[in-house]
């Protein structure tokens, strides 16, 4: 135990010396933290900066390149008075209104009575092709049921959504 206190009893009384060319004086309660450069210049860091910032440009512009855009045909579909239990399907034409070609990277619903299919192969600019949309609400599921599916592409914005809706009886 000695060979611990003794140490750190030397260690204490270094940090607690004044030093008096300091012109940082800690205040009790007082919180400082500092930049390290890891001893660069202004110019290097500067330089860093500067190639980071165009590392991102060219990164935006990368991505911006491979973006296109999409409209569907209709953004909500309602499949009236169903029964529990059986199975409605329709389908949301997409089209690619972009100049590069889409790429629907995946679909998802709300709940798992909802099953989407995407298309599988990239729709060329000015082609269309469907999100196929399956509902089969389950026994129990009852009155107005409202769910989301997500459609996510190479578009800006990335994640768009179309609604579909049934009364079941």
């Amino acid at each position: 135990m000695k060979k611990y206190i003794l140490p750190f009893a030397l260690f204490s009384a270094l940090i607690s010396c004044d030093n008096s060319s300091s012109s940082i004086k800690a205040i009790e309660g007082e919180v400082r933290s500092g930049v390290s450069s890891n001893s660069k210049t202004d110019a290097e860091l500067e330089a860093i900066i500067k190639k980071a910032e165009i590392e991102e440009k060219e990164r935006k512009q990368k991505m911006q390149a491979s973006v296109t855009m999409m409209t569907f045909d209709k953004l909500k579909h309602d499949f009236g008075d169903v029964e529990s239990g059986s199975e409605n399907t329709t389908r949301f034409k997409v089209t690619n209104t972009g100049k590069r070609p889409l790429i629907i990277e995946d679909v998802s619903a709300s709940c798992g009575c909802t099953l989407p299919e995407k298309p599988e192969k990239p729709i060329a600019p000015g082609e269309s092709d469907d999100i196929v949309v399956t509902f089969k609400p389950k026994p129990g599921q009852k009155n107005e049921i409202k769910k989301t599916v997500t459609v996510t592409a190479n578009t800006d914005p990335a994640v768009s959504q179309v609604e579909i809706r049934a009364f079941v009886k």
